[in-house]
């Protein structure tokens, strides 16, 4: 059996503010009403939601336009993931959300892990690029490089250019910057 009520705020994969749509009577009963995101159709409802979706629809506005921004300086962030690999490059264990919050938190990014959308657990080396749910209609995109464990000391300690740290200089007097 079903119902129809009318939603006073956004349900994923249901409708938005002021819609009105058919439900299962459980779901209606047991989740929407209690949680006030649902009222039953009815003449004075239409109305209450009609005046609630206007004072709604300005502070969405602000929301999204904050949560914009947000998602312009998440879109910068890149996270360095190092993980223990085996001989053939292949992880051991793997690189979650969780791990990906901890690393964006380091950053000064505070992320829920539930709000990073990554279908599987990453397995392998590489960079990827994760979507970040901001807001619900706000998506950022975070880089993600997983790396071998100490390949990230090796790379702050040589300068970034590549060279090994324990690499033995070449000839001192070209470094020197000395012409022929």
């Amino acid at each position: 059996m079903s119902v129809q009520v009318i939603l006073r705020e956004p349900v994923d994969h249901l409708g938005r503010r002021g819609d009105i749509v058919k439900v299962a009577n459980g779901y209606a009963r047991n989740y929407l009403l209690p949680r006030r995101l649902a009222l039953p159709v009815t003449e004075a409802n239409r109305r209450q939601v009609d005046r609630e979706r206007v004072v709604a629809d300005a502070r969405d506005a602000a929301q999204k336009e904050s949560a914009e921004a947000y998602a312009g300086r998440l879109n910068q962030a890149v996270c360095v993931i190092a993980r223990r690999v085996g001989e053939t490059d292949t992880l051991y264990g793997s690189v979650t959300s969780a791990d990906i919050a901890a690393s964006l938190l380091e950053q000064s990014f505070e992320v829920d892990r539930r709000k990073i959308q990554l279908a599987d657990p990453l397995k392998r080396l590489g960079e990827y690029r994760v979507a970040v749910k901001v807001h619900r209609e706000v998506t950022a995109e975070v880089a993600v490089r997983v790396v071998k464990e100490g390949d990230e000391a090796d790379d702050s300690a040589s300068g970034g250019d590549g060279a090994p740290p324990d690499a033995e200089p070449s000839d001192p007097s070209a470094e020197q910057g000395s012409a022929p």
